[in-house]
């Protein structure tokens, strides 16, 4: 079960998409919702291992996006169950 904890965890986070299509930086996110770069950095970089609400909807509110269009899944692996 530890040895998950450094797996990747299925869900990818766009924040580097829908920063740059806002022309925003992390360090202007960071200011608007209170939430250190280093932390919103884990989140972009898809090490998150769990993110709070009020984060989400604090950087969804900045950005004027959905949570669905911040995170999404990854597509499942070969392997994995097919639909």
């Amino acid at each position: 079960m530890a040895a998950d904890d450094d797996g990747p965890t299925g869900v990818h986070c766009r924040l580097d998409e829908l920063l740059a299509a806002r022309g925003m930086t992390l360090t202007r996110l960071s200011a608007i919702v209170g939430v250190s770069q280093v932390n919103l950095s884990v989140l972009k970089n898809d090490r998150a291992r769990a993110v709070r609400y009020s984060t989400l909807v604090a950087v969804c509110r900045a950005l004027d996006c959905e949570i669905g269009d911040l995170l999404v899944l990854d597509p499942p692996t070969s392997g994995g169950a097919a639909s």
